[in-house]
């Protein structure tokens, strides 16, 4: 198996050390198996597009002028 070095926040290094009957190193790898499994997924679904970049870019527009009105930006 591989090592990976992260770098945390200090609070959030100082929570995780409080509890040491975690192994934390198993918390992420499945953490991060599971966003994997997310990003597969998404790579499945965007391979069967048919939308251009010009498509995506106008979605992307419509979605963040959307979210911005809804949340009073």
């Amino acid at each position: 198996m591989t090592n990976m070095t992260i770098t945390l926040p200090e609070d959030l290094k100082e929570e995780l050390q409080k509890h040491k009957e975690v192994n934390w190193s198993a918390v992420a790898r499945r953490a991060m198996q599971e966003h994997l499994k997310k990003v597969h997924i998404a790579e499945r679904i965007a391979g069967k597009s048919k939308l251009t970049k010009k498509d995506v870019e106008e979605l992307d527009k419509l979605i963040k002028k959307g979210i911005a009105k809804n949340h009073g930006l």
